[in-house]
């Protein structure tokens, strides 16, 4: 499966963006998606999830009650709604897949197989 993300830009705290996922070559309904993010200078992070063929979703507790991920299975693209942005949201975000995730792993960005190239976020104060 190919990802291609897009949506990313400046925006001022406490704004909003929206994040898209666009994928081909497979149906993405049957993959765990995730999002994941890397601000400059620091490591890889988890930021949302959604379980394949479920609407089940996770989220990191930094993120929590301001970001939302969703699956829209006719256009096979996942998105990720970012609201009340901080500055500390700056990162360059990225959507990946995995076919077999397990619960207990979604969390962790070795677990996924398939990358989009990424999109910057820059959340200015």
């Amino acid at each position: 499966v190919q990802l291609v993300e897009s949506g990313g830009g400046l925006v001022q705290a406490g704004g909003s963006v929206s994040l898209h996922c666009a994928a081909s070559g497979r149906t993405l309904s049957g993959y765990t998606v995730g999002w994941f993010r890397q601000a400059p200078g620091k490591e890889r992070e988890f930021v949302a999830a959604m379980r394949r063929n479920t609407d089940n979703r996770y989220y990191a507790d930094s993120v929590k009650g301001r970001f939302t991920i969703t699956r829209d299975n006719a256009k096979n693209t996942v998105y990720l709604q970012m609201n009340s942005l901080k500055p500390e949201d700056t990162a360059v975000y990225s959507c990946a897949a995995c076919r077999d995730c397990i619960l207990s792993s979604l969390r962790d960005f070795q677990q996924y197989s398939y990358w989009g190239q990424g999109t910057l976020v820059t959340v200015s104060s």
